[in-house]
Parts: C-alpha cells; sequence; structure tokens
C-alpha cells in the first residue's frame, strides 16, 4: 500500500505525463494535417496548421510549469528527478516538432495552386509518413517506459536520413531538367527538411527517454565536431573555395561544407585557379543548402554573396550568421591577367578571413 508522499508524488506524475500526451497529439495531428494538405492541396488545411500552433506552445509552458512545481514541492531524487528535468527537455523537442509543422504549412502556401508531381508528391509523403510514425513511437516509448522502442526508433534515423538525400537528388536532377520551376523547387526542399528533421527530434525524445529511465546518457548527434557552413549563389566558385581552404588547415574537430542558393557545376576557371594553389576541385559536386547534412546543427553559417543571407528567413537559434562580401571572380571579364587577378584577391580574402575565425573558435573553447 503505498503511503501519502507516495501517492501524491505519483499523481503529479501523472498529470506531467498527461500533459505530454495531450501535447504530442497536438504536434502530431499538425503534421499529419500537413500531408493532408499537400495531398488534397488545400490551403484551408495549412493555414489552420499555422493558427493551432499556439496551442502547442502553451502546452509546452504548461509543461515547464508543472515540472517545475513539481521539483520544488516534491524534492525528487533519482528516476523521478530524471523525469522532470527530462520532461523539461522533451517538451522542447516536441515544441519544435509544432514549429517544423508550421514551417511546413507555411511552404505549402507558397507552391500556390500548382499541386507538385505525383513522383514528387509520392516521395514527400513517404518521408512524412516515416518521420510522424517516429515522432509516435518515440511518444509510446516515453508513456509505456519502452527502452527497447526507443533504441530501435533511434536506429530508424538513418532510414529517414537516406529517404532525404534520395528526394533531393531527385529534386536537383528535375529542376536542372526544367520540370519544375525554382519556385516549386525551394519550398519542396524545404518540406522535405523539415519533415526529415522530425526523425531527428524523435531520435533526441528516445534519447531522453533512455536517460529518464536508466540514468543513460546518449551523445546528442552534432556536439562532437564543430560545424561551419560556406554559402553562397551556385557552389561553383567563393563557396567552393572556401571550403577547400578551410579543410588545408587540418582541424580535426571541425567540419565545413559548402552550398549554393541554385547549384551549378563547379567554375571550370575555379578549377584551374585553385589547381595552381594547390587544392583539387575537379571532382567536387554542387550543393543545395538543403541538401547539407544536419543543417540545423551549423553552428556558425557564412554568407559569401547578399542572396545567401536571403536563405535563411528564420535563423536556426544557435547558429551564429557572418556576412563575407566578396566578388565572385568566375564572373570577371578581360585579359587572362585580370581574371587571375581578380580569383587572387579573392582567394586572399577568403584564406584570412577562414583563418581568423577558425582561431578565434579554437582560443574560444580553451578560455
Amino acid at each position: 500500500m503505498q503511503t501519502h508522499l507516495e501517492e501524491s508524488l505519483q499523481r503529479d506524475i501523472n498529470r506531467i505525463r498527461e500533459i505530454v500526451i495531450a501535447m504530442s497529439a497536438l504536434a502530431e495531428k499538425a503534421l499529419q494535417d500537413c500531408v493532408l494538405s499537400f495531398v488534397q492541396n488545400n490551403r484551408q488545411i495549412a493555414y489552420a496548421v499555422i493558427l493551432r500552433d499556439q496551442y502547442i506552445d502553451e502546452k509546452e509552458k504548461e509543461i515547464d510549469r508543472l515540472c517545475l512545481e513539481f521539483i520544488v514541492r516534491q524534492q525528487p531524487v533519482a528516476g523521478p528527478l530524471r523525469l522532470a528535468y527530462s520532461t523539461i527537455k522533451l517538451s522542447l523537442e516536441i515544441e519544435r516538432v509544432g514549429d517544423y509543422a508550421e514551417a511546413i504549412a507555411r511552404h505549402l502556401l507558397t507552391l500556390r495552386d500548382q499541386p507538385a508531381e505525383e513522383g514528387v508528391k509520392d516521395g514527400i509523403v513517404e518521408i512524412a509518413n516515416l518521420s510522424i510514425g517516429m515522432f509516435r513511437d518515440s511518444i509510446r516509448a516515453f508513456v509505456d517506459q519502452d527502452l527497447e522502442l526507443a533504441k530501435k526508433n533511434i536506429g530508424m534515423g538513418q532510414a529517414a536520413d537516406a529517404l532525404r538525400n534520395k528526394l533531393n537528388s531527385d529534386l536537383v536532377s528535375r529542376l536542372q531538367a526544367q520540370k519544375i520551376s525554382f519556385e516549386e523547387f525551394d519550398p519542396l526542399m524545404s518540406i522535405i527538411r523539415r519533415f526529415e528533421r522530425v526523425s531527428d527530434q524523435s531520435r533526441n525524445i528516445c534519447m531522453e527517454v533512455l536517460y529518464m529511465y536508466t540514468g543513460e546518457i546518449v551523445k546528442h548527434q552534432g556536439a562532437e565536431a564543430f560545424r561551419v557552413l560556406f554559402v553562397d549563389d551556385h557552389n561553383r566558385c567563393r563557396s567552393q573555395i572556401a571550403e577547400a581552404i578551410a579543410y588545408s588547415l587540418n582541424q580535426p574537430r571541425f567540419i565545413f561544407s559548402s552550398a549554393g542558393v541554385a547549384p551549378e557545376p563547379v567554375d571550370r576557371q575555379t578549377v584551374e585557379f585553385m589547381k595552381s594553389k594547390g587544392f583539387d576541385l575537379a571532382r567536387s559536386v554542387p550543393k543545395s543548402v538543403h541538401q547539407i547534412p544536419n543543417l540545423d546543427y551549423y553552428q556558425v553559417i557564412v554568407a559569401l554573396s547578399p542572396n545567401a543571407s536571403q536563405v535563411f528567413p528564420q535563423r536556426p537559434r544557435k547558429a551564429i550568421f557572418m556576412d563575407w562580401p566578396v566578388a565572385d571572380p568566375s564572373l570577371q571579364q578581360g585579359t587572362p591577367e585580370a581574371i587571375a587577378a581578380a580569383y587572387e584577391k579573392t582567394f586572399q580574402f577568403i584564406q584570412m578571413q577562414v583563418q581568423d575565425l577558425i582561431k578565434a573558435i579554437i582560443g574560444s573553447e580553451n578560455k
């Protein structure tokens, strides 16, 4: 028979769980409605998802209040304390899922009245269903204290990543073949990336579940390295130069990537110039921003052109944005000497900026 204190403790835990279930149900419905809006080309459903996001935010605040009250009133230790601490973090993950649903709905509205091609539509529905299923299972693992389900769900993230890469490549091919316009391409890529991010949040929830019930700390993806992304218009010149210079500095704890707003093949003159500097860009593959794995884990994003800054209208919460305005030497006209001088000027500018940035990062970490 439970004591009064044990009954009070369990009652508070049950109340917290009930609100988590209610909050996750709202987030899951928002995702399901995004799929329905996409399949039916129904703008009203998309608007409803955006308007209902505030209810998810309110649930997050309620969970935070309940958990803090629980800690103060019950003064829990061990398992109950981990539950309160992890539930606060878990509610943040659910809130982000709601944010992704809202963002998807807003991108659906930009598609206007043009339904996506069937092949594109089927792929997006597939990654949506995979991610929604992972999210549902992560909440079930929390409610049922199902550690095996949590571990299994963490492993499912690789399937979501692979599907995202496949869909991204397919969309890039369709754009290059002019089967879809850039006005369609950009929101569709964003929709794919956000559904994939739902799978990432689901993995994070499962990691919290493992810690909550076992005390086992599972390292979060992205924490083992410092990520820097260089972005320009086409990923054909400046951003490729920046990535090559950065990697030449041999910093093992850094991951560098480059991307373009609208990718184009790497410029031949750029390949030749960088070869003269000892860099091989012959096999470099241009990428769009949406093709960068784990984009939300990048700590620094460097824009090398004005258009690149506009790719991130809603900046990730923890990313530092920097503008390095520099001329694109691949557009230089005139004599070979003038073109070579333009390349040299851009190279020297980027090299100096990259070196200073990395030194600053290393110096701040050592303090």
